[in-house]
């Protein structure tokens, strides 16, 4: 197995696209998400697609063990992993009073935590080779305060943030660090976050997974430190950045509010 890419939450949306075009340019593989079955399922296809040699990890990133026993194994089998990709991550929907404290720690382990100690891990073998790059999936969220979803959309900002510095701190060691910002992407993910009724999930700026994946892909390619794909995404995050901060918060509730009729 050569040089690999290794992507979290590979089993579906973003993470399964991705999957397709590493695989697509000859790229090895390390997959890793919780349905051991999809993940066979993927790997089987793209090796008779492509030629590209492919494993699977099922593991699961709430359980904060599952970071060091993803490298630990790559390490067994001599895995060098040339690209990582932390696209991992979950959403929990409601006003923050009343929704799952459980869920949301998952949630922070997931998204802040496993991203952290996966970084941690796998950047030091690529200052060792002086080469590699890094992929963390953020998402157009790190731009302002989320009401409804206050703990996803601080987990986001970290992603930013995080991304940012870091790529800073590796300017000139061979090593790029991408942040991928999309806006509301047609997954699993606003299914299971009870999302599918909201503002955002039903308005223009839906677009697909396979587009998202193409425009992180092509960025990742190129260097770029932040991607957001879509020209509407683009000119929101200005607005933003532009607009009184109290103002911001107010109309990202209002597109994160369901539509009359939408349920809970």
């Amino acid at each position: 197995m050569g040089p690999a890419a290794l992507i979290t939450g590979a089993s579906s949306g973003i993470g399964w696209e991705l999957s397709k075009l590493f695989a697509e340019d000859r790229h090895d593989l390390v997959l890793v998400a919780r349905n051991q079955k999809k993940l066979e399922e993927l790997g089987r296809d793209l090796t008779a697609a492509f030629g590209v040699s492919v494993r699977v990890l099922a593991r699961d990133l709430t359980d904060p063990k599952a970071p060091a026993q993803i490298f630990e194994e790559r390490a067994a089998v001599g895995v060098w992993v040339e690209t990582l990709v932390n696209n991992a991550g979950f959403g929990v929907y409601g006003p923050f009073a009343r929704t799952d404290g459980t869920k949301e720690l998952q949630m922070i382990q997931v998204n802040v935590a496993a991203v952290t100690h996966l970084t941690k891990l796998f950047l030091p073998p690529m200052l060792e080779r002086r080469g590699g790059r890094i992929l963390n999936v953020a998402s157009t969220a790190a731009f302002q305060p989320g009401p409804l979803m206050a703990v996803y959309y601080a987990t986001k900002a970290f992603v930013l943030s995080f991304s940012e510095a870091i790529a800073n701190e590796l300017s000139g060691s061979g090593i790029t660090v991408t942040a991928l910002c999309p806006g509301p992407t047609e997954t699993q993910f606003q299914k299971d976050a009870g999302l599918e009724q909201t503002r955002l999930f039903t308005g223009p700026l839906v677009t697909d997974a396979r587009s998202v994946a193409r425009a992180a892909y092509d960025g990742l390619k190129r260097g770029k430190r932040i991607v957001i794909p879509g020209l509407g995404n683009k000119l929101l995050v200005q607005a933003v950045r532009i607009m009184p901060r109290r103002a911001v918060t107010a109309v990202t509730r209002r597109v994160q509010e369901k539509r009359a009729g939408g349920g809970k």
